[in-house]
């Protein structure tokens, strides 16, 4: 059987966690897959994701396989090195942090009888002809103000605390 194999080293997510959301999408047709990993909301989804689309690129441009019939065969997550720290307790001691790391190995195989459940569109970017501008979403439009209308009356007193914190106020009662 013909293979596409993609690998993701030094994931900075523990393995534990990171096979959690493999183990949901193994076996699954690659579109059934993507379709999964979309709508998770674990932190693993994205970069599992990520690597998916890519062995999935890979397959299509380089051993001419249409997408459609891609299926999971395997994916591994291995243990990677571990950054060792140290977090500062009471009375002089330490206690050891290990930052675990993960080697995720993602094995596509061909299956010609397979027929996808769902399609995903992405939809493209298209470029706007010169001299219209794009529909600013993130920039902050300023509301109008009006000018305040001027008073020839002006306030007498000024509310307690002015009268309170004020020390010429308090020298004069």
């Amino acid at each position: 059987m013909e293979q596409q194999i993609a690998k993701l080293n030094y994931l900075k997510i523990a393995p534990r966690k990171v096979r959690s959301v493999a183990d949901l999408v193994k076996g699954l047709s690659a579109n059934d897959a993507e379709a999964q990993l979309l709508v998770q909301r674990r932190r693993p989804a994205k970069p599992l994701l990520k690597l998916l689309r890519s062995a999935v690129a890979n397959a299509k441009s380089n051993k001419r396989w249409n997408p459609d019939h891609l299926f999971i065969a395997d994916l591994r997550v291995d243990q990677g090195p571990m950054i060792k720290r140290f977090l500062p307790r009471a009375r002089g001691s330490a206690s050891p942090i290990q930052k675990k790391m993960s080697n995720v190995t993602l094995v596509l195989g061909l299956n010609e009888n397979l027929t996808p459940k769902y399609k995903i569109v992405v939809p493209k970017k298209v470029k706007l002809p010169p001299g219209s501008e794009k529909p600013a979403k993130n920039k902050r439009v300023k509301p109008e103000v009006k000018p305040k209308e001027e008073t020839s009356e002006k306030k007498k007193g000024g509310g307690f605390f002015k009268r309170m914190f004020n020390p010429k106020s308090r020298a004069s009662k």
